[in-house]
């Protein structure tokens, strides 16, 4: 039974934060989820504003916290558990599938105890291959759907898209909003597309792209993350990945914020994943200050917070072996992925 650490964070100083750990088993499954009506939606997202000026000097601030040396370790494994493994490009092969699995079950082999990452992800096509090679281990086995990374196609074709990487299956889906009827204002029918493909997943988990860095404005972020939530999200997650503008903090605290709201209003608890541009392991700290700071530690668990950032990893096992050993490894010791 794998074993994972909990966060505690308090402040210690004004630009130190104290990380302490405490261990709790991994439980992946998410808890059931409260899909609101339309009206309830309007009336969640309501007519509130981001306030630009204090999003970004709270965000500066939390960045200058400084991390407690004798807690790095065990937030690096934290962060390793809330990994989510990628391939999602055209030369993607049954091969490449395996490797990345294995790299996702036993991301350092020369060191057991650091932790397996909490899911790979890859096209519908190849869901089958994963699961196979993912059988036996706590890694979940995620697909992207609904015409990922645009979303533009009609709602029927996103179904049939999302049945098949099921049938095959799939643990989670992946699914772009409709950005073309978000930025049009119809709020209405991204609810609706949202809350249709929730009902073909079922029990299975549903993570909804924002894709914020085509959003325009902060204010949409935050209206976004309303609307996928209300319509039976298990996760809000931030980016494809493929587009320049992926996971910023500042967007990472919006779609926290709301989750928090929503929380208060409905008692649910929505996850929250970011992607996009993660590429060391202390940017990844920060990512969890941020997250224990603004809305608690209920949320710094991999059932309800992870990172896409395949890059992301081998920078991690290195700053992991760095302090087992006192010295960095190139990244060809550890296995690709």
């Amino acid at each position: 039974m794998l074993v994972i650490p909990t966060l505690e964070i308090s402040s210690i100083k004004k630009n130190e934060t104290h990380l302490a750990l405490n261990n709790m088993v991994q439980d992946t499954q998410i808890s059931e989820r409260i899909k609101l009506s339309w009206s309830d939606t309007v009336e969640l997202v309501g007519s509130s504003s981001v306030d630009e000026v204090g999003l970004r000097e709270r965000v500066a601030s939390l960045a200058t916290r400084s991390i407690k040396r004798d807690s790095k370790l065990q937030a690096l494994n934290m962060v390793t558990s809330m990994c989510d493994l990628t391939t999602l490009e055209g030369q993607d092969t049954d091969g490449k599938v395996s490797q990345m699995v294995a790299k996702a079950i036993s991301p350092d082999p020369n060191d057991s105890s650091v932790p397996s990452v909490a899911a790979v992800c890859v096209y519908p096509g190849l869901v089958e291959i994963a699961k196979k090679e993912t059988s036996g281990s706590k890694v979940l086995v995620a697909s992207v759907s609904s015409y990922f990374p645009s979303g533009q196609a009609p709602l029927e074709s996103k179904i049939h898209d999302t049945k098949y990487a099921i049938s095959n299956g799939a643990d989670e889906i992946d699914i772009v909003i409709n950005r073309k009827a978000f930025l049009e204002g119809d709020d209405r029918r991204v609810f609706d597309e949202i809350s249709t493909l929730k009902e073909v997943c079922g029990d299975v988990h549903l993570k909804t792209i924002l894709e914020v860095g085509e959003l325009g404005t902060y204010d949409n972020i935050r209206k976004a993350s309303m609307i996928a939530m209300s319509a039976g999200s298990d996760f809000i997650k931030t980016s494809t990945g493929k587009i320049s503008e992926g996971a910023s903090r500042e967007a990472c605290c919006i779609m926290a914020k709301a989750a928090q709201d929503f929380r208060k209003a409905t008692g649910s608890i929505v996850g929250i994943k970011v992607a996009g541009g993660i590429k060391d392991a202390k940017d990844s700290i920060r990512y969890l200050v941020l997250i224990k700071e603004e809305i608690g530690e209920d949320w710094l668990d991999p059932k309800y917070f992870r990172f896409g950032a395949s890059s992301l990893l081998n920078d991690v096992l290195r700053q992991i072996k760095k302090i087992k050993t006192g010295a960095y490894q190139d990244s060809y010791y550890f296995p690709r992925g």
